[in-house]
């Protein structure tokens, strides 16, 4: 039979389907790949600009809203002197916000193929300065008074941290210029120098330009240590202290002081007084798992999760002595950040 017989031409009607299909689903795919980009852009907050639109003048608490609904996981700020009151909500998702010496950090999480981490930096009017990556899930940040940038994430992939957790923690500049990772810092611990190879550094709240605090984490152990970007070290205050938060008059410094361990876990807040070296424990009824930031130098913002409300949170208020209780101040809201004018 010749070869352009029935069963020739079969063949190449079918290699005519076959190709056809694989073009359709080839254009199939690439235009989900499209569709899924162009929805990420919407739901990432790709208009910086929006920030300002809304914001409210002059002093303020910046925060991740969690009200479910349109605007879920954006950046929100209420006026400070009414906390209770409107709530303005950008265009901008942010997993942990900051804003001070009119920059604003927002750490997010980027969903997709793979996903990825990323800490965009603002200007005052919005305006997207640098991007800058992260190693992993967004934990905590905070802005200096001259426009350092320092944020923690939760990262994986080191043998050490089996069963555990690990951190990198950064300090650096608009620009991305600045000190890197901490963990390259020398660490004093007593005197002697902190040489093993789980040690994590995260939290950090800077007292100056130069200093600042921050958890250093070992062995099971945590201390509160003081840090020096001009020597590039770490000293050791106390231990048993996570995520530190320095007071407007730099006389005190906040944390969180663990007790009990696993699933029984619990932390209480702590107030050292940096010219007494007195430590006032402020013990918590249900606890918290938040950087404290300080609404004055008298009073400490946390938030706290919602029971039963997945995904939804509180910012608290308490005084700081002992024997205070908290009080709720903004519902549906995560990671505050004091904004005062003269920041």
């Amino acid at each position: 039979m010749s070869d352009t017989g029935p069963k020739f031409l079969g063949r190449q009607r079918t290699l005519v389907l076959i190709a056809i299909a694989v073009l359709v689903l080839g254009a199939a795919g690439i235009y989900s790949v499209q569709a899924f980009q162009r929805y990420q852009e919407r739901t990432t907050g790709a208009s910086a600009a929006a920030l300002r639109a809304t914001m409210p003048e002059g002093d303020r608490i910046v925060f991740r809203n969690t009200a479910m609904g349109e605007g879920y996981g954006s950046m929100a700020a209420v006026a400070l002197d009414a906390p209770s009151g409107q709530r303005a909500v950008t265009e901008i998702p942010c997993d942990r916000v900051a804003e001070r010496a009119g920059l604003v950090s927002c750490m997010k999480t980027r969903r997709g193929i793979p996903t990825t981490f990323e800490n965009d930096v603002l200007d005052a009017d919005g305006n997207l300065v640098e991007t800058l990556p992260l190693p992993g899930i967004p934990s905590r940040t905070r802005i200096s008074d001259g426009g350092l940038v320092a944020t923690t994430s939760f990262v994986t992939g080191h043998s050490y941290a089996a069963g555990s957790f690990s951190t990198e923690t950064t300090v650096t500049r608009a620009d991305g210029s600045g000190y890197g990772n901490l963990e390259d810092f020398t660490m004093m611990v007593d005197g002697e120098e902190l040489t093993a190879v789980d040690r994590n550094v995260w939290g950090v709240s800077f007292v100056s330009e130069d200093e600042f605090y921050v958890t250093v984490a070992s062995g099971g152990n945590t201390w509160l240590m003081k840090g020096s970007f001009s020597t590039r070290t770490l000293a050791s205050v106390l231990g048993n202290a996570e995520c530190p938060s320095v007071s407007p008059d730099r006389t005190r410094v906040a944390y969180k002081k663990r007790t009990g361990s696993g699933a029984a876990v619990h932390w209480d807040i702590a107030v050292l007084d940096l010219q007494t070296g007195k430590e006032t424990v402020i013990g918590l009824r249900d606890g918290f798992d938040d950087q404290l930031e300080w609404l004055d130098d008298g009073r400490l913002l946390f938030g706290v999760p919602r029971p039963g409300a997945v995904g939804d949170s509180d910012v608290y208020v308490i005084d700081a002595r002992a024997e205070a209780e908290p009080e709720l101040l903004i519902e549906h809201a995560w990671s505050p950040s004091v904004v005062r004018s003269a920041n």
